[in-house]
């Protein structure tokens, strides 16, 4: 923890410390940095999108310990030794375009592409814990993001193709078998 002099105003700051797509990272911020400007002007990762600022369009969706979050709600410091998977730690580990990725870009999932990483991450949770998702399920699991270009029907067959993608290559993570 720090304090940093501001014109008329003392602030606290503090030493965050989190693992993000895998790798250590640590930056010190202010109280009331959010997660989603922690990530995009304090670690330089601008693949989270800051969309509505109200936690409604999902674009600033990251996987905290695995569990999709609004990152635009929530404060970086009430993440400090979390786990953050954004859509940058989406791809393989060879970094070709993991499974949601590729669907993405198989079936046409995205146009301006400014909800795409919000959808890439929802949809990556999604499917560790629901492999083979129905359409209506897809549907479900998509419905708390918003896309203003696509009409969501391609973004519900790209759902369907990453679940095949995943299952074809083994652990259900684009992992290939050995």
């Amino acid at each position: 923890m720090s304090i940093e002099e501001h014109p008329g105003r003392t602030e606290t700051r503090h030493d965050v410390r989190v693992t993000v797509n895998g790798v250590p990272r640590t930056a010190t911020v202010p109280a009331r940095r959010l997660l989603s400007d922690f990530l995009r002007h304090d670690l330089a990762l601008t693949g989270t999108h800051v969309g509505c600022e109200h936690g409604v369009c999902g674009a600033c969706t990251v996987l905290v310990d695995g569990r999709p979050i609004r990152s635009c709600l929530q404060f970086a410091v009430m993440h400090d030794g979390a786990e953050i998977t954004t859509v940058e730690g989406c791809t393989r580990p060879d970094g070709e375009l993991g499974p949601v990725q590729r669907a993405f870009r198989d079936c046409h999932g995205l146009q301006c592409g400014f909800c795409t990483p919000g959808f890439v991450t929802t949809i990556t949770a999604y499917l560790d814990e629901h492999p083979r998702p129905s359409a209506t399920e897809a549907r479900e699991a998509i419905s708390g993001n918003l896309c203003r270009c696509t009409g969501y029907q391609s973004i519900v067959d790209s759902v369907l193709r990453a679940a095949e993608i995943r299952s074809d290559q083994g652990d259900g993570r684009g992992e290939t078998p050995q």
